[in-house]
């Protein structure tokens, strides 16, 4: 697959399937289209891509700092990668751009620089300025600029977003099992390592302190979950805490991990983590002596966990 920075920068010899979208989650539904996609575009020869957009758009039209998605813009490209995508196109969002009226969107963006052929879009998909037109004007662009339109069910649709509350739902509550049985896949959390405190070191359990740089990402609630990730092409396991560690008086919430049979230097690197299942909630214990026994059980939990996946 091929990532885009924006959909003027796109070329390609061949007529392209385009379905446009967030994506977020690249859950179970979202996949049912991308492989109605692929499959248009090797029955007529053509390539696939998906158009999406970043800034989300309500970050730019309704300065709305309080949207959280289940993926940053860098984990959903690199889970389109996995599901035979030709391309991907993240067009910049920006308030010009969402002043373009409709048929000049079809024009200079789906006829012109990503060459459609055909547009696979939800039966109540609206674009344009203040989004005014709707898929029956699609239709109509489509005779005018000879292209096919598919139109995805309400039914289909409706489980896209079923799907994606559930999800959200699920990660706000903490249940992550259930996310990851509606995802298809384990939720990851990916950033840089940093330097804390050290806290854990001193107990007994050195952590890998996890800087998320997107603040738009959805974080699962404070708990302490079990976690997996591939550090330098080898799986390693853990456990994570995600809260404010209040037994030492912590107040600002930190995403910590402490990995098993693994002491290399992680500070500064590029991790990401998958979150595989959640241990108990975070707690404020009376002494740190009780933290550490309970920090005990939940490694003995967590190895339990992790060889039974394993067996």
């Amino acid at each position: 697959m091929k990532t885009h920075s924006n959909a003027h920068t796109f070329t390609s010899k061949k007529g392209t399937v385009v379905t446009i979208g967030t994506f977020d989650g690249v859950h179970i539904g979202h996949k049912k289209i991308i492989a109605r996609l692929t499959e248009s575009a090797q029955r007529n020869d053509w390539e696939s891509l998906v158009l999406t957009f970043f800034p989300h758009p309500r970050m730019v039209l309704q300065k709305d700092a309080a949207i959280k998605l289940i993926n940053t813009i860098g984990e959903r490209g690199a889970l389109l990668h996995d599901l035979g995508l030709d391309h991907l196109v993240v067009h910049p969002f920006t308030l010009d751009f969402s002043r373009m009226h409709a048929e000049e969107f079809v024009e200079e963006i789906l006829v012109n620089a990503l060459n459609a052929k055909k547009v696979i879009i939800g039966y109540d998909h609206r674009f344009g300025r203040n989004r005014n037109a709707d898929i029956e004007d699609l239709k109509r662009y489509g005779v005018k600029f000879g292209f096919e339109v598919e139109e995805i069910s309400k039914q289909e649709l409706e489980d896209v977003a079923i799907s994606s509350t559930k999800i959200r739902n699920a990660l706000k509550e903490g249940a992550i099992q259930k996310a990851n049985a509606y995802l298809g896949y384990p939720i990851m959390l990916e950033g840089i390592v940093i330097h804390g405190k050290s806290l854990g070191k001193k107990i007994g359990y050195p952590t890998a302190n996890l800087h998320i740089e997107e603040d738009y990402k959805l974080i699962p609630a404070q708990g302490v979950y079990v976690v997996r990730s591939l550090i330098e092409g080898t799986p390693v396991y853990g456990m994570m805490n995600i809260g404010t560690n209040p037994t030492v008086g912590g107040v600002v919430q930190t995403i910590e991990t402490y990995f098993f049979d693994f002491d290399s230097d992680l500070y500064d690197k590029r991790l990401s983590i998958e979150i595989l299942c959640k241990i108990r909630n975070e707690k404020h214990f009376e002494s740190v002596d009780i933290l550490i026994e309970a920090m005990k059980e939940d490694e003995a939990f967590s190895r339990t966990y992790i060889a039974s996946i394993n067996e």
